[in-house]
């Protein structure tokens, strides 16, 4: 796709996006989490695990030392995970797809891993899209550092 006919995504397309991967990633992390609860429940049905001294799977997830750490890294990586392999793959997430804003190198093309990286580290959780209304090319503080732009795809015939 050529890159100067697709114009830049504004702020209210952007937020849009965001809410509805918002819900999407939210889904998929409690689904992340309900099978590493699944797992210590067999595992406790079993008796090959026992809580004590904490009272239920939520609460040796959430204060023993070095599980909970565990726990929460799984769980950002999960998050990860799924908004690094959107964009490098299809240049959208599912919320990007439906709000049809697309995220491209500023050549036109895919994104690499490391600039999706870099994308999500400076988002500051989307509130680094404030800064699209001052920008002239309405770049997000993301996009600057991450050499990437978001463009708004043309409409299907």
């Amino acid at each position: 796709m050529e890159t100067q006919s697709l114009p830049p995504a504004g702020l209210f397309r952007r937020l849009g996006a965001l809410f509805y991967d918002s819900l999407i990633i939210l889904a998929v992390v409690m689904m992340a989490g309900g099978i590493v609860v699944a797992v210590l429940e067999a595992l406790v049905a079993a008796g090959l695990l026992s809580y004590a001294p904490y009272a239920d799977a939520s609460d040796f997830l959430g204060k023993h030392p070095f599980w909970s750490l565990v726990y929460t890294a799984y769980l950002a990586f999960v998050w990860i995970y799924f908004i690094v392999f959107f964009w490098t793959r299809a240049g959208q997430t599912l919320g990007m797809r439906a709000w049809k804003i697309e995220i491209q190198n500023l050549e036109g093309g895919r994104i690499t891993v490391t600039q999706a990286l870099i994308r999500l580290a400076t988002s500051a959780f989307g509130l680094s899209n404030l800064s699209v209304p001052i920008d002239p090319k309405k770049r997000g503080f993301h996009d600057i550092w991450a050499k990437t732009q978001v463009v708004v795809l043309p409409k299907a015939k």
